[in-house]
């Protein structure tokens, strides 16, 4: 199940792009190891990386929403003065997409973050006994102060596993068929994906959507298990297994990308 927002230049390695006079699109060098770039637009500079595949047809630009930054594919033969010179051609489907690239929200003490689409508030609790705990819309944090972000963040992952596991697995025999294994990753290009030989893969953010947005993308990876497509018969099990197809495609397009932001630093 694809979440990722990109463009892609024409099918041509070599060539040279004209740059507009009016761009107000200013690329400022960072790094020369890592061929990284400040790009200044929309009263914003925003990390700007180029990556060179030696497998890759065509530039690509992409948002990065787990690093906030604005990654650019380019393949082997394709010099950085062209895909510099893409970016600037392409100034436009940037600057409508800019602020979709959010500040980020640290796993921290007195943070506010989702749970299950519900706000939740961190709240350390150095001398407390335990690890992470939640009750009353608070998430507690015991231990030392350094620690707090990583036992958040692995605590957040087990509610997932505990979450989808389970819900992937009843769903499966609804339809007759087995879930052979469930993997969590931090994945920015897919909430979920199924293997064809049953593995199922969600992004373990899906904790912080609603509980009907993560029923959703439960259902779609399982009905996957029967239909390896997007053809008539998968929506129809789809729709079997889950009444909210609509409204959680409408949320996960107005606000998934905003799930990216919890656990970065601002």
């Amino acid at each position: 199940m694809p979440k990722v927002q990109e463009i892609r230049g024409k099918n041509r390695t070599q060539g040279k792009s004209r740059r507009s006079r009016s761009s107000p699109v200013r690329i400022r060098h960072m790094d020369e190891s890592q061929d990284a770039h400040l790009l200044s637009i929309a009263d914003r500079k925003v990390p700007l990386i180029f990556k060179k595949d030696e497998r890759a047809q065509r530039i690509i630009l992409r948002l990065d929403y787990g690093a906030s930054r604005i990654v650019v594919v380019r393949p082997k033969r394709t010099s950085r003065h062209t895909a510099r010179s893409f970016v600037l051609e392409n100034r436009s489907w940037i600057e409508e997409r800019i602020n979709e690239l959010l500040d980020g929200v640290p796993f921290e003490h007195g943070a506010t973050i989702p749970f299950m689409g519900l706000e939740h508030r961190i709240r350390h609790r150095p001398s407390a006994r335990g690890v992470v705990w939640c009750e009353e819309q608070e998430i507690h944090v015991a231990g030392h102060a350094e620690h707090l972000s990583r036992r958040v963040t692995d605590w957040l992952r087990m509610e997932a596993r505990r979450e989808i596991e389970s819900k992937a697995k009843a769903k499966a025999m609804q339809i007759g068929k087995r879930v052979k294994r469930v993997i969590l990753r931090d994945t920015t290009s897919r909430w979920g994906s199924c293997s064809t030989d049953g593995q199922l893969s969600f992004s373990w953010r899906l904790i912080m959507a609603p509980r009907y947005v993560l029923d959703y993308v439960i259902s779609h990876e399982v009905a996957h298990l029967s239909e390896m497509n997007h053809g008539p018969r998968f929506w129809k099990l789809c729709r079997k297994l889950c009444k909210s197809i609509t409204a959680a495609r409408v949320w996960l397009d107005q606000n998934g990308t905003d799930l990216y932001r919890y656990g970065r630093k601002a």
